[in-house]
């Protein structure tokens, strides 16, 4: 099975932070799970990073194709079909980077990674 991260959680499975979930974590490490990390997170990270809101995230901005090598993750790239979905997709919820990857999640019909309740809008399948 392959999984999406939310870009949250893909940060806090990298760093081991405690709030990650061992539901999510049994997944994940499950021979079978394939884990994906998806271009719109870099660009989230890069971007938060960049103006000062996520400043624990200057590694995973500066080195993410490297960190995803070492971690065996497989990097989803943002097609047409992404970005058109993601502008179509219904509901309020306005993050761009959240609507890409609810985009994402459906179109490649992969499993989302997060804690972040505002997912359960779009309809996606979700892991936590």
């Amino acid at each position: 099975m392959k999984i999406l991260f939310d870009s949250h959680a893909l940060f806090w499975f990298l760093y081991g932070d405690r709030r990650f979930s061992k539901r999510a974590r049994a997944v994940i490490e499950a021979d079978e799970t394939i884990s994906v990390a998806s271009a719109v997170s870099v660009w989230e990270f890069a971007n938060k990073f960049r103006l000062g809101k996520w400043p624990e995230a200057n590694h995973i901005a500066n080195f993410f194709l490297e960190t995803m090598a070492e971690q065996g993750m497989e990097v989803l790239p943002i097609s047409a079909p992404h970005a058109q979905r993601a502008g179509l997709i219904e509901g309020a919820h306005r993050d761009p980077f959240d609507r890409m990857l609810a985009a994402q999640s459906q179109i490649e019909q992969m499993p989302l990674v997060t804690a972040d309740p505002a997912f359960k809008a779009f309809g996606i399948r979700t892991i936590w």
